[in-house]
């Protein structure tokens, strides 16, 4: 597992792995998901990279971490069957543990009722209603969360689970894999972190990030109605589109929403405990790296 923050060249180092230990990449990147969102998302990957679980979706149609588990053993055990070595990449935490450590709630069916029910609701609306069903989970929801309506739907839709099914487990403990997993993490301070992102924000309004969405919205996707709307990269642009922004203002917005994302994504993997960090700042870090990988690979074989 290669996980930590945006900017941190995370692919570029599961590629290099993968061509020393025979490896099949698989992304973590809730982004990444969804067609036809690839400048500002950075689908910008070497020339005959192959990455699965990129691509799975159309932005207007849902993506779970129970559909995104499910997708992922596939290839993990065509890989293992291959006597391949699956390399699971990306800066979605929650998608990584999922995968590794199982979550109790990833099985909770999804609710069209509830969905069909809620869809013209605002996030404040979603909110207030899954904080008088479970008022610690709606308390310890980030801003993120808090702001995005598809999360705060599946919120509500696990809290009403919970309360129909009371007498069953809501969650299941973590226990360790039965598995050998390599965990590795990459990281720079905040400083070369933020210079890292805003040059990245810049090479993709160079190479079309606007036109992309002016792209998507001709095609008919709304930022109602898809991942335009809850996507950071694409949300910012929404008043810009609807004539209320500069684009200065948005391009800054976006450097800062991306910022923010960073920060998250770090304050997730630093929980856990196994991952061994680099800093991408330092001397020899992917030599350091590849010693560690190899160390491991051999004992593990």
């Amino acid at each position: 597992m290669i996980g930590g923050p945006t900017a941190t060249g995370k692919t570029e180092l599961a590629v290099r792995l993968a061509k020393q230990f025979r490896g099949e990449l698989i992304s973590a990147d809730s982004r990444q998901v969804y067609q036809g969102m690839d400048i500002i998302t950075g689908k910008d990957h070497s020339p005959g990279t192959k990455i699965h679980l990129i691509d799975v979706v159309r932005p207007d149609e849902d993506f779970s971490v129970a559909y995104y588990t499910r997708l992922a053993w596939q290839v993990i055990k065509k890989a293992w069957k291959e006597g391949k070595l699956p390399i699971i990449v990306g800066g979605t935490g929650f998608y990584i543990k999922a995968v590794i450590d199982g979550i109790g709630t990833v099985e909770i069916p999804p609710n069209e009722k509830v969905r069909q029910g809620m869809k013209a609701w605002s996030a404040k609306e979603l909110m207030d209603y899954l904080a008088n069903l479970n008022s610690a989970k709606a308390a310890a929801l980030n801003k993120s969360d808090r702001n995005n309506p598809r999360r705060l739907m599946r919120a509500i839709e696990i809290a009403l689970w919970q309360k129909e099914n009371f007498h069953q487990p809501a969650d299941q403990k973590e226990k360790q894999p039965p598995f050998s997993v390599l965990f590795i993490g990459l990281k720079a301070d905040y400083k070369t972190l933020y210079q890292r992102i805003d040059q990245r924000v810049a090479k993709r309004l160079k190479i079309g990030a606007e036109q992309e969405i002016r792209n998507m919205l001709k095609e008919g996707y709304s930022w109602e109605n898809s991942a335009l709307g809850v996507t950071t990269g694409y949300r910012e642009w929404q008043p810009y589109f609807e004539n209320s922004k500069l684009k200065e203002e948005v391009i800054k917005k976006w450097q800062f929403a991306e910022h923010g994302y960073a920060r998250r994504q770090m304050t997730w993997f630093k929980k856990d405990k196994r991952v061994s960090w680099f800093d991408i700042t330092g001397k020899k870090w992917q030599d350091e790296i590849e010693e560690l990988v190899e160390n491991w690979y051999d004992a593990k074989n």
